[in-house]
C-alpha cells in the first residue's frame, strides 16, 4: 500500500475518533445538565424570591473557571433587569469586599465548595448580614453547610482529562444560573419591553424602542400638493420626494386625501384627457394614520393588514406632521 493511502487511511481514523470524542463529551455534559432537575428542592424557589425581595445588591463570586462562569451568569442577570456586580473572591479579600454592604445577597460559586479564598469571606458576610446562596458541587463541604441556601451543580464525572478539566461541572453551573433568571423573569412578569430597555442596540432593542417620530420625513420631505394641483403638479412632487405618494391638503394645509402612483397609473390607463384632472378627484378615501409617539413596529403591522407602503403621521387625522414610508423601516432594522 503506498504512502498516501495509508496517509489518508490514518487521517480518517483519527477522525472517526474525534469525532466520538466529541459524542462522548456532550453525552456526559447533557447528561449533566439534566441531572440538575431531579435535585432542585426547596432552596431554588426561596434563592428565586430572595432575589426578587433582596434590599441590597446582587454579588456573584467566584474562582478560576467558576469566577469565568459567573462573570457570564451576573452579564445575563443585568441583562435581564437584575444588576448583578462580578466580585473576584482572590481580589475581595484583598481589598475590594468593600463592595458588598449590609443585606446584599450574595452568590459563591465553588464546585468543591472548599475555595480558600471564598471560605475566607464568609465571616465578613455573615457580620454583614448578607444572604449567602452557594452554588457547589458537594453538598457536605464548608461553604454549603455555612450558607443560607444551597443549590447542588454536582456532577458524577468531568467530561474528559482525567477529571482535572472542569468541564460538566461548569456546564452544569452554567445551566443553574440561566434556571435562576428565567425563573426570577416568570416571578417578575418579564416583557420583551424590558429586555429591549437594557439592549437598544439589538435588533429587539430597535424594535421594541424606536418610534414613528425616530424615522419619518418632515417638512419639506413631506410631498404634498393642494387639492386643485393639476397632474404636472402632482407628478412632479411625487417623483421629487421619492416616496411613491403625494398627499392633498386644502388650503388650510388639512389632510384630503392621498395619491399613490398607482392611483396615476391607472388614472393615464382609464382617461383620454388628463389635462383637466384636479389632485381631488384622483383621492377616494382619506390615508391611514399613525401617531408620532406609536412604535415603529404598529406601522409594521397597519401596512401589512391594509396591503400599503405609506402612512400618515397625524395626531387627528387633518394636521399633517409627517409621512413614513415601508423602505423607512426596513432601513432601520424593523422589519
Amino acid at each position: 500500500m503506498s504512502v498516501s493511502k495509508n496517509k489518508s487511511k490514518n487521517k480518517t481514523a483519527q477522525n472517526r475518533a474525534l469525532l466520538k470524542t466529541a459524542k462522548r463529551v456532550l453525552k456526559i455534559e447533557s447528561d449533566a445538565v439534566a441531572a440538575l432537575a431531579n435535585r432542585l428542592g426547596a432552596d431554588f424557589p426561596n434563592v428565586v424570591n430572595a432575589l426578587s425581595d433582596r434590599k441590597g445588591r446582587l454579588i456573584i463570586t467566584g474562582m478560576g473557571k467558576s469566577g469565568l462562569i459567573g462573570q457570564k451568569i451576573a452579564a445575563t442577570m443585568s441583562s435581564v433587569g437584575l444588576p448583578a456586580v462580578f466580585m473576584h473572591a482572590a481580589e475581595a479579600i484583598h481589598g475590594d469586599l468593600g463592595l458588598i454592604a449590609h443585606n446584599d445577597v450574595v452568590i459563591a460559586i465553588s464546585n468543591s465548595g472548599e475555595t480558600e479564598e471564598i471560605i475566607k469571606l464568609l465571616p465578613t458576610l455573615n457580620r454583614l448580614k448578607c444572604t449567602i446562596v452557594a452554588m457547589v458541587g458537594n453538598l457536605k463541604s464548608t461553604l454549603a453547610i455555612r450558607s443560607d441556601f444551597v443549590l447542588d451543580i454536582g456532577v458524577k464525572q468531568e467530561a474528559g482529562g482525567n477529571g482535572l478539566v472542569p468541564t460538566a461541572s461548569t456546564t452544569a453551573t452554567l445551566a443553574m444560573g440561566d434556571a435562576l433568571v428565567i425563573a426570577y423573569l416568570e416571578l417578575r412578569g418579564f416583557k420583551e419591553e424590558n429586555f429591549a430597555l437594557n439592549h437598544p442596540g439589538g435588533s429587539l432593542g430597535r424594535k421594541m424602542l424606536t418610534t414613528i417620530d425616530d424615522l419619518m420625513h418632515r417638512g419639506d420631505q413631506i410631498p404634498m400638493v393642494n387639492e386643485n394641483s393639476g397632474i404636472s403638479i402632482i407628478i412632479s412632487e411625487i417623483t421629487k420626494k421619492r416616496l411613491g405618494v403625494t398627499l392633498i391638503t386644502d388650503k388650510k394645509n388639512q389632510l384630503k386625501g392621498i395619491i399613490t402612483d398607482g392611483d396615476l397609473r391607472r388614472m393615464i390607463e382609464h382617461k383620454k384627457d388628463i389635462s383637466k384632472v384636479r389632485a381631488r378627484e384622483l383621492s377616494k378615501s382619506l390615508p391611514k394614520c399613525i401617531k408620532k409617539d406609536d412604535l415603529a413596529t404598529k406601522a409594521v403591522q397597519l401596512m401589512e393588514e391594509y396591503s400599503i407602503t405609506s402612512l400618515v403621521v397625524s395626531e387627528n387625522g387633518k394636521k399633517i406632521e409627517g409621512i413614513i414610508h415601508l423602505h423607512d423601516l426596513l432601513k432601520a432594522g424593523i422589519v
